[in-house]
């Protein structure tokens, strides 16, 4: 599984002037046959001209010989000579993209390490639960916790006395045994959490059993609480996944939409925010950016000093002379780099017309 100390080589990976292949693929085999991904992948190189070189018959030969299909998601790095080659198969798929660069291409990598990283799933019924601990769509660990049965209450059986085993006594009792069994399962479910670093908790069930259930947490679980979900207390692994990735992604739409709000409230107020791609790129060379936050997709061609850290896409606004930069093509693809190695934080954001309107990028600042 991917893991942050691999962000890391890349991140700092010289290549000594070589050019990095760089290829993120949707590779679920179960909505597209194997040959067909790489028919496609065989297409992305040859309409990048990239088709004859050694980084993509490396390429190539991998997913023909060594990769086995098993997860949706697939992150490649090659370069020229083929003394650089990582593999990184993901649970969660990629939007299918190519780049060629002087450094590994990793936003998309980060943005997976934000957004999928510990998760938990709880599914309670009247009885029991079933708790489940998910890291980048994987499934780490599962348990549960089974009650007393309220239906043997129901029908009479159980510990309750006699007379309160049917009319209003028995439903009391009945009640009574589903209300220490949400108890119980609430106590259960915080042991199974408690050394398990999840950042996002979901619920799964029925209204009825959900609702009270998710008042009986612990502050600590009700302050992950990121949804809900309707599902039968029996069902698959994969389908419960499924519903907490659905959920995960409204969930993260919705931080991101705050997120911006508050970039844009900072840099309206005068305080700790720039937008736009110069201001940002400033802040980044001053080693000020606490949160980097940009549009998907967002390229812009710059220049770099890779000795100070200084980028800049402006040539008017850098205190350096064209002939001590380097050209890149994508200068935002080197702040992302940067930010990570200075210890910020990066925000990859789609579709959100507030951050498009203010130049597809800013910055939180530490001071």
């Amino acid at each position: 599984m991917f893991n942050q100390e691999q962000l890391q080589e890349l991140l700092t990976y010289e290549s000594d002037g070589r050019q990095v292949l760089s290829i993120y693929l949707n590779a679920d085999s179960t909505t597209e046959s194997v040959e067909a991904i790489k028919l496609r992948v065989r297409g992305m190189l040859k309409e990048a001209q990239l088709n004859q070189v050694e980084e993509a018959d490396t390429v190539e030969k991998y997913l023909d010989h060594s990769y086995d299909w098993a997860k949706p998601g697939l992150a490649l790095f090659a370069n020229h000579d083929g003394t650089f080659f990582r593999a990184y198969p993901t649970a969660v798929s990629f939007r299918n993209r190519m780049r060629l660069g002087p450094k590994p291409y990793v936003k998309p990598l980060a943005h997976l390490l934000d957004h999928y990283a510990h998760f938990g799933v709880i599914l309670v019924d009247r009885v029991g639960a079933r708790f489940f601990e998910y890291h980048l769509g994987e499934l780490q660990a599962s348990g549960g916790f089974m009650g007393e049965d309220d239906q043997k209450v129901k029908k009479g059986g159980g510990s309750s006395a006699v007379g309160m085993r049917v009319g209003g006594g028995g439903a009391r009792r009945e009640e009574e045994v589903v209300q220490r069994n949400l108890r119980e399962v609430a106590d259960a479910a915080g042991d199974f959490f408690a050394n398990r670093p999840i950042r996002r908790l979901f619920l799964g069930g029925t209204a009825e059993t959900v609702a009270p259930f998710r008042e009986l947490l612990s502050k600590k679980l009700q302050s992950c609480l990121a949804g809900t979900f309707g599902i039968d207390m029996n069902a698959g692994e994969h389908e419960i996944r499924q519903h907490a990735l659905n959920l995960l992604g409204k969930a993260n739409a919705e931080r991101e939409e705050k997120l911006v709000e508050k970039l844009v409230a900072l840099r309206a107020s005068g305080g700790n925010g720039v937008v736009g791609l110069d201001d940002t790129l400033q802040a980044i060379s001053d080693k000020r950016v606490q949160t980097l936050i940009l549009s998907d997709g967002f390229r812009a061609p710059g220049y770099e000093h890779r000795e100070s850290g200084f980028v800049v896409a402006n040539l008017a606004r850098s205190p350096l002379v064209e002939q001590e930069l380097v050209e890149v093509a994508d200068v935002v693809d080197t702040a992302v780099a940067l930010t990570m190695t200075q210890g910020g934080h990066v925000e990859i954001i789609t579709d959100n017309p507030a951050l498009e309107a203010a130049g597809r990028i800013g910055a939180i600042l530490r001071y």
